[in-house]
């Protein structure tokens, strides 16, 4: 019986590191934004598997896609709220803003814009040919939102405004990463200052 339980765990063993080669390589080829990348064939002989062993581990190539959009999210922790340990509003709002900025740059994240890229843009056609992608993905907004309200807690501000700041930070926040990795003759720092500025003034005692 002893040896019988070993091999369970050796076994599960094996198939947990499977799992982490396939999400692994996943990430890196997503990351070099070669749009061929969002192969899962590709992918599976990258890691050194087969397609039968990923719809082995993940099901489908929705459960597969899903569960490397939640390693990411696992990996990124509660933003923005992780980030910031208190401080006055401005303070605050230039952490976001700067690890934002940082982090848009990442590995995973150039890994999430390739996947988003492949994946179906109309909602209703993500949803119903990727559900447990498209869960994922909504679940990213809701965590986001209360991420936000958690980093301006205790603050004079007012959580409907946090609401709109949250709305359109990511996105704004992508356009200047975007100018950075193009190359731009805009200031970007003066950028990000321009953009703090705007937020602090928006959220300053609106509560």
């Amino acid at each position: 019986m002893a040896e019988a339980g070993v091999q369970g765990r050796r076994t599960n063993k094996r198939g947990l590191a499977t799992r982490e080669s396939m999400l692994e390589s996943a990430l890196r080829a997503l990351a070099s934004g070669d749009p061929g990348a969002a192969s899962a064939n590709r992918i599976a002989k990258e890691s050194g598997a087969t397609w039968g062993a990923v719809k082995y581990q993940f099901g489908d190539i929705d459960g597969f896609w899903a569960a490397v959009l939640r390693r990411t999210a696992e990996r990124r922790g509660e933003l923005p709220s992780n980030a910031v340990s208190g401080g006055t509003l401005r303070e605050r709002v230039a952490i976001i803003i700067d690890t934002l900025y940082e982090g848009l740059t990442s590995t995973d994240s150039r890994a999430i814009e390739t996947l988003r890229r492949a994946l179906p843009h109309n909602r209703a056609e993500l949803e119903q040919h990727y559900p447990r992608t498209a869960a994922e993905l909504s679940s990213w907004k809701q965590r986001w939102a209360l991420a936000c309200q958690k980093a301006f807690a205790g603050l004079d501000v007012d959580p409907d405004r946090v609401r709109e700041v949250a709305a359109f930070i990511p996105g704004a926040m992508r356009g200047i990463t975007s100018e950075k990795q193009l190359g731009t003759y805009s200031d970007l720092d003066e950028a990000r200052r321009g953009l703090t500025n705007a937020i602090v003034a928006y959220l300053e005692h609106s509560g």
